[in-house]
Formats: C-alpha cells, structure tokens, sequence
C-alpha cells in the first residue's frame, strides 16, 4: 500500500498551493507596504501545522514546502528567499518526526507549545537563512539592524502563524472533524 493516501495527498497539495498563492498574491503587497516578513512566515507555518495534524507522516510537512517552493518560482521566478522556508519546511518535518507527530498534534498543551516552539524555531531559521543570503544589505542593515533581528521579525511571524494553525485544528477538533 502506497506511502501517502489520497486523502493525505489532497491536504499536502492544497496546504502548499493556499500557501503558494496567498503569497504571490498578497505577501509582496504586505512587505512593500510595511517591511515586515511576517504574512508568509504566518501562511506557511498555518500550512504546515494543518497539514502535520492531518496527515501525520513524517515527509508530509517537507512535501508543502517543496511544492509550494516550486509553485512560488513558477509565479515568481525571481522570489529566490522562499528557499529559506524550504529548509524551515523540512527543518519543521524532522523535528515534529523526532518529536512523533501524534505526541506533537494530538491535542492539549504539551502539543501546542511543541508546536509553537517548532515553528519558531523553523520561522528563525528561515529568516536567519534569508537575511544572510537573499537580502539587500542595505535594508539588512537601514531597517533590521542585524540578521538576528531580522530572523526574529520573522519568528514572531512564525509565532502568529502557529496561533492560527493551533486554534483552527483545535477548532476542528471540538467540530468532531478528524483526520482519516
């Protein structure tokens, strides 16, 4: 029997396209207007704790991420930084895999502070990544200041993002909705 259901697959494929599109559309609006790296770093992390919780296999997180990477450089090809929520993506797999992924979406507080310190942790790394290698240094250093705080700013965004991703399957939990 294959790896990823269909049901797995769907929820892989729309998490990566919702994250994919909603941030060609809207994100290079939201960072023209207030140099603030926080919308993707919100939309991702939402996708992919949505994803975790439904699917539950070790790979499924690192999918969304690689598809919705190949779908930002089809609708923007130039959008190099998203490689560094790739490499947040896969970073948020490993660790929920280390983690059990039923032990880290499975309900309760454990889980969601689990949850908010992974994303976190894989928000500042991306911002980390970006800031060192796709970033203006001029912008870096007129409006950051340094990588660190750049890589912040976007660990809040993570950190935002993980607020929504808890509360929307919390909320579909106490509905009864349920993965598989």
């Amino acid at each position: 029997m294959a790896y990823f259901t269909t049901r797995d697959l769907a929820a892989i494929s729309l998490s990566s396209s919702l994250w994919a599109v909603i941030n060609w559309l809207v994100s290079p609006i939201f960072w023209s207007m207030t140099r603030l790296p926080v919308l993707c770093d919100m939309l991702g992390v939402s996708a992919l704790i949505i994803t975790a919780w439904w699917v539950r296999k070790p790979g499924s997180t690192t999918f969304v991420g690689l598809i919705a990477t190949l779908l930002n450089f089809i609708l923007r090809p130039g959008a190099n930084q998203f490689l560094g929520f790739t490499v947040a993506s896969i970073f948020f797999d490993v660790a929920l895999s280390l983690l059990k992924y039923d032990n880290s979406v499975e309900g309760g507080m454990k889980s969601n502070i689990v949850l908010a310190a992974v994303s976190a942790t894989a928000t500042f790394l991306a911002g980390y990544i970006i800031g060192n290698l796709f970033l203006a240094p001029q912008v870096l250093d007129n409006v950051y200041g340094n990588v660190f705080f750049f890589a912040g700013v976007h660990m809040a965004g993570g950190l935002a993002g993980a607020l929504i991703g808890i509360t929307l399957i919390r909320g579909l939990e106490s509905r009864k909705v349920v993965p598989q």
